[in-house]
């Protein structure tokens, strides 16, 4: 049975009044995202490209040319004027030269403000082709088929739109939501499993925020999970988009609670640089960030050990990294110092979310000395 829902929002330009989020069960087909009477460009990566479980839909377009800006490389196709970019695969290519390409290939084709962006991908994707769109002759409209369960279960919904800069993940960018998004679970089936379990890591986040009953899912069904179980796959998918459309739809622009979807990723974020864009993935940095915020609350006595220990076994179980120090970098004050420069922070000190228990969330500032107390 498919499914859609809407939200609104007090519209910061003039399109982004609403996002209405359409949910499909069964095998995609995307070729009603040829039936618009406007122009559209189609933005996806190489990986993307390549499933099986689309190519009846990418067959259609073909080669035109192969373009560079700076050290990007993508290439241009066409089906009966609707142009589809296909760029590198991976975060190292979520930069402003790929953003750039997205609009430069717009202009190729003549796009208007009053034509589409489509993206077909992951979140680094469904983020770059969002802030190409948002800075696209101020703001063209924008819409996705999100292909990862990160995508589908974050990184899609709510119109945070953006590339990484120099060593800051996401320091460039606009909020801008999309005005319609496409979700086939089945796509989750033919992700890789390092993929997957990336993804998994925004579904723990989202049921330790914000939903008890799925977090006991979680903690009681691990295998239907790692099997991916169509039915858990789009319960999982569901539950979490529904949990952050009541956030985004409240505070779209990140001024108060939806500074809580942050869970873990002022640590995970600055992991994530340090080691090096495309070394970790970003459920593994984010997984390992909520490791480190249960423990600073433990630490500070907001939440009980018994807490600490479930989240903790939770992580471990689906073979997530919980230890002070990662493995991957080992640099404590470098990652300190670069969480000092996240988004959120508005004084010397840094902003993070800590919880109480499941469902008891707190938004609050640390000093250096108690963060380095659970990196080192």
């Amino acid at each position: 049975m498919n499914t859609s829902f809407k939200i609104k929002y007090s519209p910061l330009f003039v399109g982004t009044k609403k996002s209405e989020l359409h949910f499909f069960e069964g095998s995609p087909s995307l070729d009603f995202l040829f039936s618009s009477k406007q122009k559209k460009i189609f933005i996806t990566d190489t990986n993307v490209f390549a499933l099986s479980s689309l190519k009846n839909f990418f067959s259609k377009f073909t080669l035109i040319k192969q373009e560079q800006i700076e050290k990007t490389s993508y290439q241009i196709f066409e089906y009966n004027n609707f142009p589809l970019i296909v760029i590198p695969a991976g975060e190292e290519f979520k930069t402003i030269q790929s953003v750039l390409s997205i609009v430069k290939t717009a202009l190729e084709f003549s796009l208007t403000r009053k034509d589409t962006f489509c993206a077909i991908g992951g979140g680094v994707i469904t983020d770059i082709a969002a802030f190409a769109a948002s800075i696209y002759k101020r703001g063209a409209s924008f819409e996705a088929v999100p292909t990862t369960l990160l995508a589908m279960v974050d990184a899609s919904i709510g119109g945070k739109t953006g590339c990484d800069f120099d060593k800051y993940k996401n320091i460039t960018g606009t909020f801008f939501p999309a005005k319609q998004l496409f979700f086939f679970p089945t796509l989750i089936e033919s992700l890789s499993e390092k993929e997957f379990i990336s993804g998994l890591a925004e579904v723990i986040k989202t049921a330790m925020l914000f939903d008890k009953n799925l977090f006991e899912y979680l903690k009681t069904h691990k295998q239907e999970i790692l099997s991916r179980q169509s039915e858990s796959l789009f319960k999982m998918i569901y539950v979490c988009a529904k949990a952050k459309a009541k956030i985004v739809q409240k505070d779209l622009s990140e001024k108060n609670i939806r500074m809580l979807l942050n869970l873990g990723h002022t640590f995970g974020h600055a992991l994530e640089s340090n080691a090096g864009f495309g070394k970790l993935t970003h459920g593994e940095c984010v997984a390992w960030g909520i490791s480190r915020a249960i423990n600073l609350s433990k630490n500070l006595g907001l939440c009980s050990d018994e807490y600490f220990n479930e989240v903790q076994g939770v992580l471990k179980s689906f073979g997530y990294e919980t230890s002070n120090v990662h493995p991957a970098f080992k640099d404590s004050d470098k990652i300190l110092n670069l969480m000092k420069n996240d988004k959120k922070n508005h004084s010397s000190n840094i902003k993070v979310i800590l919880q109480k228990g499941i469902c008891k969330n707190l938004i609050t500032e640390i000093d250096d000395e108690k963060i380095l107390e659970v990196i080192k």
